[in-house]
């Protein structure tokens, strides 16, 4: 997709984040945008913030929950009703609850399926006919490094996002021969709220792995979102780390296992001596 002026692109988790960092670069090439989230305050800080730096913007605002099929059904029919197909969806809309698989509650795995992976495919379910029958368009899932490689802590998170992953490869199959588009984006961590609440719950070991792939601006990333949907790139790998880690564990495929053994070994034997420094 070359040309973004005067475009409609739809993302989902808009009101902040990556979501609305896409949102206000994606204005500043003269697209028009619609924001879907299920705050409703939020959304309106969102708008307020995007026409204050663009006050020409075209921005409009869908209240729904990603995870309730029948609410975003129904929503997604009335913008199509009212703007028509847009011409790139993105899927931004997502939660993060690590910790150890056994002190997880099981309402976390439903949850991370729920909003991360079916939230994904409600979306795109509601609006990719319209897109079929137009013969144009292009969708953006937005996964995560974890969806590449999961690791400690992240059974219940890694696994939504591996379902992303699974679901974009079969759906970039399918819909290229109708004249669109797919990209799959493995961003690491991302310095914006969610990763703020996500931190709370991280184990230390989950710290210590994750933090090897370096923490971006949510800016980076729509940056790199945007130069791969121009480029039609299928999966998009946004910071230097982020390229490194996906290259070994291609290359290594099961032998990168001993590596992060070693470094779960070293993470729990620093975490002791941390423990065992505070009780003396």
């Amino acid at each position: 997709m070359q040309t973004l002026n005067g475009r409609l692109a739809l993302i989902t988790g808009g009101s902040s984040g990556i979501g609305l960092a896409l949102a206000h670069q994606l204005l500043a090439e003269g697209t028009r945008i619609a924001l879907l989230a299920r705050d409703a305050q939020k959304l309106d800080q969102a708008r307020e913030r995007l026409l204050t730096a663009f006050p020409q913007g075209d921005v409009s605002l869908w209240r729904a929950d990603v995870a309730n099929a029948s609410q975003v059904t129904a929503v997604l029919q009335s913008l199509l009703e009212q703007l028509g197909p847009p011409d790139l969806v993105v899927n931004s809309a997502g939660v993060a609850r690590p910790g150890r698989f056994e002190e997880l509650p099981l309402d976390v795995f439903d949850q991370m399926i729920a909003v991360n992976y079916l939230g994904t495919v409600y979306v795109t379910k509601a609006l990719v006919p319209a897109m079929i029958e137009r013969g144009s368009g292009y969708v953006v899932n937005i996964s995560s490094v974890a969806g590449f490689l999961n690791i400690y802590g992240y059974t219940a998170y890694g696994a939504s996002k591996f379902a992303v992953r699974g679901f974009s490869d079969a759906l970039r199959m399918e819909l290229k021969p109708r004249g669109i588009g797919v990209s799959l984006v493995f961003p690491p961590d991302t310095d914006t709220p969610q990763l703020a609440y996500e931190n709370q719950f991280k184990p230390e070991v989950t710290r210590a792995l994750a933090g090897n792939a370096g923490i971006l601006s949510p800016d980076a990333v729509a940056k790199e979102i945007i130069r791969g949907i121009r480029r039609g790139t299928y999966l998009i790998l946004p910071g230097f780390e982020t390229k490194v880690i996906y290259l070994l564990s291609r290359v290594l495929g099961a032998g990168i296992n001993p590596i992060l053994d070693a470094m779960v070994r070293r993470a729990l034997q620093k975490s002791r001596a941390n423990q065992d420094l505070h009780r003396s």
